[in-house]
């Protein structure tokens, strides 16, 4: 699996978690349900990239972010 799958996968899940946000509200703030959620932090898929600024605006990141590598 390429790593940028992982990376994105992870970090909207910790930045999530980081907030006290559940998959349940994290869905609804970005307009998905709690399911789009766990298939995006469970690497089932990807966020369509038009969701990808909201979802960086949410959680206080860059989308830059999603696609740097965890160290």
């Amino acid at each position: 699996m390429p790593l940028y799958l992982i990376t994105i996968a992870e970090k909207i899940k910790a930045y999530r978690e980081c907030h006290g946000l559940s998959q349940r509200d994290f869905g609804k703030l970005i307009g998905v349900s709690a399911q789009a959620v766990y298939k995006w932090e469970q690497e089932i898929c990807l966020p369509d990239i038009v969701f990808l600024p909201h979802i960086a605006k949410i959680l206080g990141c860059s989308t830059d972010d999603f696609f740097e590598e965890s160290e």
